[in-house]
C-alpha cells in the first residue's frame, strides 16, 4: 500500500469523525487534536476507524505516534507493508 493511499485512509477516518474539517487547512507536522479539536474520544474512534480499514492493531503505547498527520501516515506505512 502506497503512503498516498494511507493518507487517504487517514482522511476518510478523520473525515468520519470531523467531517467539517478542510483538510487543505491542516499542517501536517502539527497535533491533529488541535487543529480539528478533537477529544479523546474522538481520536480513539479515529484509530479503531483505522484499525477497522487497515487490520493494523495500535497499542495505546503508540498512540502518541499518531499525533499527526505526517505521523500517523509513516507509523501505518511501517505497519501495513
Amino acid at each position: 500500500m502506497t503512503e498516498a493511499e494511507i493518507k487517504n485512509i487517514v482522511r476518510q477516518a478523520l473525515g468520519n469523525i470531523a467531517p467539517e474539517v478542510d483538510f487543505d487547512f491542516i499542517d501536517p507536522a502539527k497535533d491533529l487534536r488541535d487543529q480539528i479539536d478533537l477529544d479523546s474520544v474522538d481520536f480513539l474512534n479515529f484509530v479503531i476507524g483505522l484499525h477497522n480499514v487497515l487490520g493494523v492493531d495500535i497499542p495505546d503505547i503508540d498512540l502518541p505516534k499518531l499525533a499527526t498527520l505526517n505521523g500517523c501516515i509513516a507509523y501505518l506505512a511501517s505497519r501495513v507493508g
